[in-house]
């Protein structure tokens, strides 16, 4: 089945009222100054039958002109007029937003709702699949089979342990198990107003084997392909986050997180220590998240349902019970502990971290490691300690102008560089 919708070969299948079309036509043609027909097509993501429909009746009203043609009735070059450039700066001062053209709200909904995870012909994950990308991680069998049934069945999911233990990491690996690619539209049409969705930094593309039959002329271009996105938030969450923010520069709004998380998984990372309570923050998900549904506010008031259809993950190094009470916790899917890791396990992560740097890995200096300064220290034997401590070797090698070595005398060193300021003080 296609992950692209088919191409609007007319103004009405866009779905969008025909002045909104033309205004944005206008504003677009008097930012580039003259146009080619093609490079107008891109710029919008329209098809040229399309922009056709709209530049006629303008060239016919004198407020568009073909300033150049070349030998095909593509090959054309479009300005505005005066009396264009009058419409443009009206069509400015309605809305300023120049960019692709949005699809309409209800598109949105429908695309979300056929690819949402709760489908039930959308893929699993199985117990292999889980092995293979978590197999590296030293979590104990029972907690993997706990992040497995939270995937699985497509419920919220609170990882909770010390600092520097990799829920952040691990959050990241259960992402990228979800089955993709999927579609997102560049931009959404609500009522008048523009909500720009599509982030690159979030809408991965998918591998080009993935992607080369939707790269088809009869396919939307208002949309694109891409992997399910990993949405991360952290201490920096706000309540002003979690709804449209409005750029008066550009005349959009900015989606918030859990909207450009749809069909992905969002990572609400730091719990209990946002600038909004751990209990305000679960409620603002979980009601939204169970009704597939949740409420948005632009400017003057106006509510917008829009699809909410996110795998969430809450991460916290702090204790559960002391930043939610039992029945918040109830409402949580499933509860998984990532602690310390097994001796084994911690000395095969350095062992690949080694490997990672290009540091040659030495089996001495790695029992003086676990064995002797994390058994004085107390210290847990957590994800974190092993990369940082061997990016510190390698700073300190290459200060002295060497080769970066795992050494029982580096390790010392690093290990001194991180932790012996506290260990004095305390």
């Amino acid at each position: 089945m296609p992950i692209l919708p088919r191409q609007a070969k007319t103004v009405r299948d866009t779905g969008l009222e025909p002045r909104f079309v033309t205004d944005l036509v206008l504003k677009t043609i008097q930012a580039s100054g003259k146009v080619q027909l093609a490079v107008l097509a891109g710029k919008l993501r329209l098809s040229i039958s399309v922009l056709r429909e709209v530049l006629n009746p303008l060239i016919a009203e004198q407020q568009v002109e073909v300033a150049w043609c070349g030998e095909s009735d593509i090959d054309m070059q479009y300005q505005l007029t005066a009396i264009g450039q009058r419409a443009a700066a009206d069509a400015l001062g309605r809305c300023c937003y120049v960019g692709p053209t949005p699809v309409t709200l209800a598109s949105y909904r429908a695309m979300v709702e056929r690819q949402a995870l709760r489908h039930a012909d959308i893929a699993r994950i199985t117990s292999a699949q889980l092995a293979a990308a978590l197999g590296e991680d030293g979590l104990a069998p029972a907690t993997r089979d706990m992040l497995g049934a939270a995937l699985y069945a497509r419920r919220s999911l609170l990882l909770y342990g010390p600092s520097g233990s990799g829920k952040t990491q691990l959050a990241g690996k259960l992402g990228r198990l979800l089955p993709g690619p999927i579609a997102v539209p560049y931009a959404l049409l609500v009522g008048r107003q523009v909500i720009r969705l599509y982030d690159p930094a979030l809408h991965v593309a998918p591998p080009p084997l993935a992607r080369q039959q939707e790269e088809r002329r009869s396919c939307d271009a208002r949309w694109t392909v891409c992997q399910r996105p990993l949405v991360h938030v952290g201490a920096e969450l706000g309540r002003e986050m979690l709804d449209l923010r409005y750029d008066a520069e550009e005349g959009l709004y900015h989606a918030p997180p859990h909207l450009q998380a749809n069909n992905g998984m969002l990572v609400i990372d730091d719990v209990g220590r946002q600038r909004i309570g751990a209990a305000e923050l679960l409620n603002r998900f979980i009601g939204p998240l169970d009704a597939g549904v949740d409420q948005l506010t632009l400017q003057g008031g106006q509510a917008e349902a829009v699809p909410f259809d996110a795998a969430v993950v809450f991460a916290t190094n702090l204790t559960p019970g002391a930043i939610l009470d039992d029945a918040a916790l109830r409402r949580i899917g499933y509860k998984a502990e990532i602690g310390a890791w097994p001796a084994t396990a911690y000395r095969a992560l350095l062992r690949r971290q080694c490997r990672l740097r290009r540091i040659e890995y030495d089996d001495t200096a790695a029992e003086h490691l676990i064995e002797r300064l994390h058994v004085q220290s107390g210290r847990a034997l957590l994800a974190c300690y092993p990369g940082e401590l061997l990016d510190r070797i390698a700073d300190f090698a290459g200060l002295a102008g060497q080769d970066a070595r795992l050494t029982t005398a580096s390790v010392e060193q690093a290990w001194r560089s991180m932790f012996i300021a506290c260990e004095a003080e305390a």
